[in-house]
């Protein structure tokens, strides 16, 4: 399987639940697809007017495709992370983020073809993104890297981001049924 059929498999899965941008810019750097994804929850008494609490949750997700994963491409990730999906998709150009937001999960999904240098492996599962607004009152933004080689079938991921584990090496069973 090529990273290319891969992308594919993989925006189908996250097609139910987000909304997908093909391809998607970032400072004149074109990515193949980025996903967003939105949920509110509201606590409330008889009426909607009476309402307790409301949080906000969102995902950012943004997917890329490189023949081989490189240390500058880690640190590419990280730098998107910090200098437009916090300040941009997450505050908006504000000092904080919205009223009631909950958290924010920033993700990358790096799909390779070649498999990934020990060093590279080393960099995403020690990769943390964590940004608290006004000590955890206004929530969180975290980042989570997922990464799959496509030569040899294997899924590498950060602490936050093992959770995606089974849907990431669940799309390389696809391709033998």
């Amino acid at each position: 399987m090529n990273t290319a059929e891969y992308l594919d498999r993989l925006l189908l899965r996250y097609a139910g639940s987000f909304d997908i941008y093909q391809p998607y810019k970032i400072n004149n750097k074109e990515y193949p697809a980025y996903g967003y994804f939105f949920s509110s929850v509201e606590k409330y008494v008889l009426v909607r007017e009476a309402n307790m609490w409301t949080s906000n949750s969102f995902e950012h997700i943004l997917f890329l495709t490189q023949d081989e994963c490189t240390p500058d491409l880690i640190c590419e990730i990280d730098s998107v992370f910090k200098s437009y999906m916090e300040p941009e998709l997450v505050r908006k150009g504000d000092a904080f983020p919205e009223k009631n937001h909950m958290y924010s999960y920033l993700s990358a999904a790096l799909l390779v073809q070649k498999p990934l240098s020990k060093e590279c492996i080393r960099m995403i599962r020690r990769y943390k993104f964590e940004k608290g607004y006004r000590f955890g009152m206004l929530g969180y933004s975290q980042g989570r890297i997922m990464c799959c080689s496509m030569e040899d079938e294997k899924f590498y991921s950060n602490f936050q981001g093992r959770m995606q584990k089974n849907l990431y090496r669940s799309i390389f069973s696809q391709k033998h049924t």
